[in-house]
Order: C-alpha cells, then structure tokens, then sequence
C-alpha cells in the first residue's frame, strides 16, 4: 500500500514537471509565430527584430535552455537567443557601482 501511494506521488510529480516544460516550449512557440506574424505584415525579405521583439523570444527562450532550443527554435540560433538574453535582459540588472570618496565640490562654491 505504501508502495503505492509513493509510486503514485512520484507519477505526479513527474506529470507536473513534464507539464511546465510543454508549458514553457509552448510558451517560446506562441512568441516566435507573433514576431514572424509581424515580420509578415512588415513585407521585408529580410528578418530585422526590433528589441522588443528580440526581448521576447529571449525571455521566453533562456529558460528552455541552449539543448531544447536547438531542437525548436526556427527563426534564429538557439546561441542568438542567449545572447539576446544577456544582452536585453541581463544587463538590466547590472546596476554602476556608486563612486567611493567624497562627492566633489559644486562649481557655485569654487567660483
């Protein structure tokens, strides 16, 4: 009985973490088909993506990871896609470091 009850827990488990990564590449597929959508309407031959566009397809992409990527991403590289992500999306979060030492003086008092 006990058995069975674990067996049941890990079928579970296993269905929820299968669940969110369909969820996840369903996820990527939906922004890739409205950002070549887009490109259509557009009526160049050549894919040009606007940031918001390329911040897209990465935030959506990067938690699939570079392996699941090669085999679903069409549009661009799985390798474009991570380096959109460091680029638009990483970089947000790198904040300057504040200056160290004593503000300078304002140029009413040096005057």
């Amino acid at each position: 009985m006990i058995e069975a009850i674990r067996f049941q827990l890990l079928l579970a488990t296993f269905a929820g973490w299968v669940g969110r990564q369909q969820s996840a590449v369903i996820s990527y597929l939906i922004e890739e088909n409205r950002v070549l959508k887009e490109q259509l309407e557009s009526g160049g031959k050549r894919l040009r993506f606007s940031d918001d566009q390329r911040r897209g397809l990465a935030s959506k992409g990067k938690p699939l990871g570079r392996k699941l990527l090669h085999q679903i991403a069409t549009i661009v590289t799985p390798d474009t896609i991570l380096a959109w992500h460091r680029k638009l999306i990483a970089a947000k979060w790198t904040y300057p470091s504040k200056r160290v030492g004593r503000p300078g003086v304002m140029k009413v008092i040096v005057s």
